[in-house]
């Protein structure tokens, strides 16, 4: 394990700078669309209301689910696995120098972009399949975009969609621990559920 972990490293490294060398116009532009849409949120907040207005009873469902699956997993790679685990962005120069101008300085790992949009995706495709394939294509061009612009390497970006998926048991858990008077599992058992904590704001 230890002798392969130099060559899954520099295997990243290769494909992040293959990643950065994507330098068709429409990649970039549609790339950078996406990413200032999606910035502090605003894309899926917009999708939310979209949904809300739009789609009725279902749509209602599936917005609160998105923005309670995001809200999770912003908290989840933000203010908690960021604060644990140091990592330098990819080398600026590896990338064009407007890319790179403006990337946040805290831990490149995870990604917390890539887990928002996941989980906002991922809930919303539970209550409506539909509304959710047309948000996968932004997540997915939202993921390649934070590799393309520097932001971060392909292993952030993973472990950032990993906590989006991982962050739709919370919101199912609480409900059904609330329901069971506290349980997390059938009455017969003898694990106690705590009961929800509070939740701390959220990261700038």
């Amino acid at each position: 394990m230890t002798s392969a972990l130099p060559r899954l490293q520099a295997a990243e490294r290769r494909l992040t700078r293959r990643v950065a060398g994507w330098d068709a116009l429409w990649a970039r532009r549609t790339l950078s669309t996406v990413e200032g849409a999606a910035r502090r949120t605003k894309l899926w907040w917009g999708v939310a209301l979209l949904l809300a207005v739009t789609g009725g009873r279902r749509g209602r469902a599936a917005a609160v689910a998105g923005l309670t699956g995001m809200a999770v997993a912003e908290v989840l790679s933000n203010a908690v696995v960021k604060q644990l685990v140091a990592r330098e962005r990819p080398p600026a120069e590896w990338f064009r120098a407007d890319e790179v101008r403006e990337r946040p300085d805290s831990s490149s790992f995870p990604s917390g972009h890539t887990a928002a949009a996941v989980a906002f995706t991922a809930a919303v495709t539970e209550k409506w399949p539909a509304a959710g394939a047309l948000c996968a294509g932004a997540a997915a061009a939202l993921a390649v975009e934070r590799v393309h612009s520097g932001a971060h390497y392909p292993s952030d970006v993973a472990a950032g969609a990993a906590i989006g998926l991982a962050s739709r048991a919370l919101p199912h858990a609480v409900p059904a621990a609330l329901r069971r008077g506290g349980r997390l599992v059938p009455r017969a058992a003898s694990v106690q559920w705590p009961g929800p904590g509070r939740l701390w704001p959220w990261p700038s």
